[in-house]
């Protein structure tokens, strides 16, 4: 793929926030079934997105970089769709993250 610097950000750009939008409609799909599939999660994206903030010098709390991939604040999220992790899906953590 030959584009140019800005046009790629451009398009990972457009996949973050297509990403983001998938994830916000996705409310059925815990955290942690994300971070025992994929190795990361929603707070992971957001953790991310304020460390990069932070490497700018751009002021952005903790929950301000939440609010932006959780489309609301994180408690309300929390409270609306977040439910109580089962023994299997803290097994299946405890398996695949063993060595972290």
């Amino acid at each position: 793929m030959t584009i140019d610097d800005k046009t790629r950000t451009e398009l990972e750009a457009a996949v973050f926030r297509r990403m983001v939008g998938h994830l916000r409609a996705r409310t059925d799909v815990q955290n942690i079934d994300l971070m025992n599939l994929a190795g990361f999660c929603r707070n992971c994206l957001s953790n991310w997105m304020k460390e990069e903030a932070d490497a700018k010098g751009i002021a952005v709390s903790k929950d301000e970089s939440r609010e932006a991939v959780y489309g609301m604040p994180y408690e309300e999220w929390k409270a609306k769709y977040q439910g109580a992790a089962t023994p299997e899906q803290l097994a299946a953590m405890k398996k695949a993250h063993s060595g972290h």
